[in-house]
């Protein structure tokens, strides 16, 4: 057995031919680092399993450099090596590779579906390169890969987008953009990530733009305790304008001219009926968890007993049909793989009813047609009513009442006796056959039983038709003689 374990780690290997020259093959292990190669070995034995070509010059990666599938390598060690160009097809014959290190070379951009056919990678390490261009295919078909390390590149815009929704990139856990030519991220998106990414989001050392919602998104994680913020707080560094240096991002806290106020949690805010869900932002990925409600009863997976309560698959609590009384601080406890983690979020319930949007939309179309309609009711009367002047003007041209009629009914009343005669209709405003002691026109009291007559000289003055003091005038010019 010993005699077997020296010749394993001669070189030359075990099996004579297959092991490359200038290489040490260990069992399924090949070591040809420091070997002054400038091409890959050939040939290579298929039950390699970690091949080690680092502190060599290999400037390019052909997609010939392994000429036969490689079926149980799983690590590839390419780091101090001058490469300079890795081709699309050159990892076409080790599929199941889960360890790929190009750090430490000249790579100045990750084209077009580079790393597609490696669907069981894990590990990443493209770190100190000349990387300035990474296209947003280069990572496609990677559901599997959980670290990437992309730093001390020249990186002036990452694309974020990978890891929106988890669609691209579902199991990264680690991402270094630390040291490049960053200048601004969306912090907004990146807050909306969970947490476990976050504890793994390193972006120090880059040109960032001080901006308050970058403030608040590191201070948020420095108060949550996340390892990118904490462990590299001094390297968290941003430009201000007219500012030579650059400054801390966690002392922009009421600073000129920014003056950017302390992070605060978000409140979640519902309405009674709603139903809404809480969110359980832990720095550990899976593990078990539960939540105590504020009245400090558990729910843990199998639901609350009213059905109202649920936990979801990925830790979440579900509320339906949010009661009053349900509004509190709720807690999420959660069992880690290195300490357990308690997370609060509190939630308010406003006491009424939010309208929904099509209720909403109802509304709008109620007012705007009762607006029209208030319009056109407005304009039907001014424009459309009958003028008040003609009226007047047509029941003046009337023909006088005969003059048989009683002369106390024609003063009197100022409906003829005899309206009907020619058909015109006109409301009697009262008729009296013949006016009563003592009193007038309109009930007014007078002295004697008839009106006194009017003057015979001077002009004749303007009366209105209801002044009580010349009856005479209403009907005729001509004064009355008893």
């Amino acid at each position: 057995s010993l005699l077997l374990s020296l010749s394993l780690l001669s070189p030359g290997g075990s099996v004579g031919a297959s092991c490359p020259p200038r290489c040490v093959c260990a069992s399924n292990l090949l070591s040809c680092s420091q070997a002054n190669l400038s091409t890959v070995p050939a040939p290579l034995p298929r039950f390699a399993a970690v091949l080690d070509l680092s502190h060599n010059n290999v400037s390019r990666l052909r997609g010939d450099w392994a000429p036969a599938r490689l079926p149980h390598l799983h690590a590839l060690l390419l780091s101090h090596n001058g490469l300079l160009f890795v081709s699309t097809e050159a990892f076409a014959h080790v599929p199941h590779l889960r360890h790929l290190d190009l750090s430490n070379n000249r790579l100045r951009a990750l084209d077009e579906n580079l790393f597609s056919d490696l669907g069981e990678l894990e590990v990443l390490l493209l770190y100190n390169n000349e990387i300035s261009t990474v296209d947003r295919t280069a990572f496609e078909n990677l559901g599997r890969l959980r670290k990437l390390y992309l730093g001390r590149n020249r990186i002036a815009r990452f694309p974020l987008e990978l890891l929106r929704e988890g669609s691209r990139l579902p199991q990264l856990a680690l991402l270094d953009l630390s040291a490049n030519r960053l200048r601004a991220v969306p912090a907004a998106e990146l807050q909306a990530l969970p947490a476990w990414l976050r504890d793994r989001l390193y972006l120090h050392d880059n040109p960032l733009a001080c901006d308050c919602s970058l403030f608040q998104l590191l201070d948020r994680g420095r108060r949550r305790r996340l390892s990118a913020v904490l462990d590299f707080q001094k390297e968290l560094r941003c430009v201000l304008p007219g500012v030579p240096t650059p400054v801390a991002i966690l002392a922009l806290a009421g600073r000129q001219p920014l003056n950017c106020s302390a992070a605060q949690e978000a409140v979640l805010e519902a309405h009674l009926g709603d139903s809404v869900t809480l969110g359980c932002d832990s720095r550990w990925q899976g593990g078990s968890r539960h939540w105590v409600t504020p009245a400090g009863d558990r729910v843990a997976g199998d639901g609350g007993a009213n059905g109202s309560v649920a936990v979801l698959a990925n830790g979440s609590l579900e509320l339906r049909a949010l009661r009053a009384e349900d509004a509190g601080t709720y807690a999420c406890w959660v069992a880690g793989p290195a300490a357990n983690e308690t997370l609060y979020v509190e939630l308010l319930v406003h006491n009424f009813t939010l309208h929904s949007p099509h209720d909403t939309l109802n509304t709008a179309y109620t007012t705007l047609v009762g607006c029209i309609l208030s319009v056109v009711l407005v304009l039907i009367y001014l424009y459309l009513t009958p003028c008040r002047c003609c009226c007047a003007r047509g029941s003046a041209e009337k023909v006088p009442a005969p003059r048989d009629d009683s002369i106390n009914s024609s003063v009197l009343s100022t409906t003829p006796n005899h309206a009907g005669t020619h058909g015109e209709p006109g409301p009697a405003l009262g008729a009296a056959a013949a006016p009563t002691a003592g009193t007038g026109q309109n009930g007014r009291f007078k002295a004697g039983g008839t009106p006194p007559a009017p003057p015979q000289q001077g002009p004749k003055g303007h009366r209105k038709v209801s002044d009580p003091d010349s009856v005479s005038s209403v009907f005729s010019d001509t004064p009355i003689v008893v």
